[in-house]
């Protein structure tokens, strides 16, 4: 049974090699866990016999089980998933979300589903869910945001925080509820729908 420590937020990252390499092991051994079995499936104990960390040890750095599947998740994401930088802001936005959404129907990404309801059985685990998956995904698009913005391609005072919620709440959306196709080109086009909108243009007096 995971036993919950009470932490406002996600712990400090080791700085001790020791430490490092032991967290480092336990992020490895639930990444194959995840991938083997489901996220259900995992349980404090498989991870320290996998890992070779102790539960001790584990709970020094987490404060529950569906803490260090958020790291885990999230860091397997970044690494999956990079934003490209070819030079034309609008076109890397609409490739990374799309990209992202193919992640997620891989069957890698498709743990994201049970990330979410594994943070919804233990709360201790949102801060690790907005710090190591979540910022990390939105703060990856504010460059790019900010160069189309520089080139004047962009709604004067919408900001990369607005704008990522209006270009990813889509796919999450049809992700989790399942209505509509995943295929990438499906969400390529709801992409540019957020980018360029659904109205026609409006008559120039």
């Amino acid at each position: 049974m995971d036993a919950p420590i009470g932490t406002p937020g996600a712990q400090k990252r080791p700085r001790h090699p020791r430490s490092a390499r032991a967290h480092n092991a336990v992020l490895t051994a639930t990444s194959a866990l995840m991938r083997e079995d489901g996220i259900p499936a995992i349980t404090i104990d498989r991870i320290a016999g996998r890992s070779g960390v102790s539960t001790a040890t584990i709970y020094k750095h987490w404060p529950c089980k569906a803490a260090i599947i958020a790291e885990a998740f999230g860091r397997d994401t970044a690494m999956a998933v990079e934003l490209p930088d070819t030079g034309r802001p609008i076109d890397d936005l609409v490739t990374y979300a799309a990209d992202l959404l193919t992640y997620y129907t891989s069957s890698e990404g498709a743990l994201f589903g049970q990330l979410l309801a594994a943070c919804a059985t233990e709360p201790q685990a949102a801060p690790y869910f907005h710090e190591f998956f979540l910022t990390p995904r939105r703060t990856a698009l504010e460059p790019c945001w900010e160069r189309a913005a520089e080139a004047g391609l962009t709604r004067p005072g919408v900001d990369a925080a607005t704008a990522t919620d209006v270009l990813m709440g889509p796919l999450v959306f049809r992700l989790l509820s399942g209505h509509g196709s995943l295929a990438h080109d499906e969400g390529r086009k709801l992409v540019e729908y957020a980018l360029h909108g659904l109205l026609t243009p409006a008559p120039q007096p």
